[in-house]
């Protein structure tokens, strides 16, 4: 049966099998290595007052929350694009 991706949607490498992780939009359970992963910073202070004791010289300290989407999900929040079919099989270039 001929496959659409060289890794076959997947980037475990022959590391054997994965754990698993939920979707943070379905709730789907997905593999760790097949999810794709949205990280971003989280802060319990407004930001209007947080930039005003930014200006006082306080430390405000932030979190990071780690989500993880289904690639469905992550399609649908444009976290991913849906690549040409001859640009599938290319890894794209990082600098």
């Amino acid at each position: 049966m001929p496959f659409k991706r060289k890794s076959r949607g997947r980037s475990k490498g022959s590391k054997g099998s994965g754990g698993t992780v939920q979707c943070g939009g379905c709730g789907q359970l997905v593999p760790r290595d097949k999810a794709k992963k949205s990280t971003r910073r989280v802060t319990l202070v407004d930001s209007q007052l947080a930039k005003e004791l930014r200006q006082k010289g306080t430390y405000i300290a932030s979190s990071f929350d780690t989500t993880y989407y289904c690639i469905s999900c992550a399609v649908h929040r444009g976290i991913v694009k849906v690549r040409a079919e001859k640009e599938r099989h290319m890894r794209p270039r990082r600098f």
